[in-house]
């Protein structure tokens, strides 16, 4: 069953910390990646809790397709 919670701003910076780290294992860093604070402003529907993952080169970008697809299995 999914967790429905609506995360507090604690649990989206330690998902942000999570991804930044997880991140790095493949050398790839996000400059922009961040909690989405104008994200606790609005309505959203359950769970909220927004991570910006920004802005990126063209070389991050594919750094990132490739871990994807090698943890995937292609």
């Amino acid at each position: 069953m999914p967790d429905n919670h609506s995360p507090t701003a604690y649990d989206v910076t330690l998902c942000v910390e999570d991804l930044r780290t997880a991140l790095a294992l493949h050398g790839i860093t996000l400059p922009s990646l961040r909690v989405d604070l104008p994200g606790f402003a609005g309505t959203y529907a359950k769970p909220a809790g927004l991570v910006t993952l920004g802005n990126c080169n063209t070389a991050t970008a594919r750094a990132l397709a490739a871990a994807l697809r090698k943890t995937a299995g292609r």
